[in-house]
């Protein structure tokens, strides 16, 4: 598992960066594939956010940003983490948490 830093300003783009980073590794088409998402909740405060990549034949590709410690956790379809991504500036969460 490789540990990387990157800087995201927003929301918007840490979507974007999941995304690619999903279809990269796994070497899916970008945008060929349905991404969710959801906002977690710790205390009924936001806490992070919850990405799955829709795959082909039901694979789910997942990652999770948790703002305590301000890093990207990517997993695969069967659960083994693959990356982990220290972001230096934490988005804000507010928009997406509404």
């Amino acid at each position: 598992m490789h540990t990387r830093l990157t800087q995201i300003s927003n929301v918007d783009a840490l979507r974007e960066f999941v995304n690619e980073t999903l279809c990269e590794h796994y070497e899916l088409k970008l945008d060929a594939f349905e991404m969710t998402e959801r906002v977690l909740r710790r205390g009924g405060r936001p806490c992070g956010m919850y990405f799955c990549l829709h795959g082909p034949r039901a694979v789910k590709f997942t990652a999770i940003w948790e703002t305590d410690r301000n890093q990207i956790l990517f997993y695969g379809s069967t659960g083994e983490r693959f990356l982990k991504m220290q972001l230096l500036v934490s988005p804000c969460l507010d928009r997406a948490a509404a």
